[in-house]
């Protein structure tokens, strides 16, 4: 893993870039650590692949407040095929295929073979991703874990939760596009789970994502439904996701 740049963004938290290969990330940690403190707890945080460059401003957002209110990590990187990455001709067709599709049925419901063709081959690629700089994160100093992975792609998160035993707890953003095989997945989930839904998202539909949250086999899972489209998650939202994190990272009741 390499760090090309760092800077201090407040006086109680460092942003790094890095690269492990040809994948970049950003690293949030704490600006200092009292000599005595346990190493911190991490959370991967996911995004859509819409860029790091143009996801940043909210990624950035939610990372400083983990890190600066909780004393946690937080990690972030760019999936494959988008922002700076090479580009992936399959995934750019799948793409151009979900938006013809989306304007003949006018918002109505996308064909199984679209979703399967835009999402399994991104969750086959970025989940060994997401583990291989995972392994590079917790050998750095100060980063202990435990692990939580936070945001999208659901489908992904699905993926993280079912086959990597160093995250310990999920929380997710309802997204319809889900192929019937992560459905499968999902009831071998069994973290806890925190699952947000905005119940008037234009690009979701709606049924879907509550089909999904009764899918997952977790003992423990929590679903936050809050009126209002795709970008309009509540600001409260991102603390009440924080503590959710607090009890399953630290053991302590926030």
């Amino acid at each position: 893993m390499h760090f090309s740049s760092e800077q201090r963004l407040d006086d109680a938290v460092v942003e790094r870039a890095f690269t492990l290969g040809e994948i970049p990330g950003i690293l949030w940690t704490p600006a200092a650590l009292p000599p005595d403190s346990v190493p911190a707890p991490l959370i991967l945080i996911g995004h859509p692949p819409l860029g790091l460059g143009r996801m940043y401003p909210r990624l950035a957002g939610r990372a400083r407040h983990y890190v600066a209110e909780y004393g946690f990590a937080a990690a972030t990187i760019e999936l494959p095929g988008s922002g700076v990455r090479p580009r992936w001709a399959a995934a750019e067709q799948a793409r151009a295929d979900l938006r013809r599709a989306m304007a003949i049925e006018s918002g109505g419901p996308v064909g199984g073979e679209i979703i399967d063709a835009l999402i399994l081959p991104l969750v086959d690629r970025a989940v060994p991703e997401w583990q291989a700089v995972l392994d590079e994160l917790l050998s750095l100093p100060g980063i202990g874990g435990p692990v939580g992975y936070e945001g999208g792609v659901i489908s992904i998160g699905v993926r993280l939760a079912v086959v990597e035993p160093r995250i310990v707890a999920a929380g997710l953003f309802a997204g319809s596009l889900v192929p019937a095989a992560v459905f499968e997945e999902a009831r071998r989930v069994t973290i806890p789970l925190h699952v947000l839904l905005q119940w008037d998202d234009e690009g979701n539909d709606r049924q879907a994502a509550l089909d999904l949250f009764d899918a997952f086999g977790s003992r423990e899972k929590t679903l936050h439904a809050n009126l209002g489209g795709h970008t309009g998650v509540p600001q409260f939202e991102l603390d009440t996701g924080a503590r959710f994190f607090a009890r399953h990272l630290t053991g302590e009741p926030r």
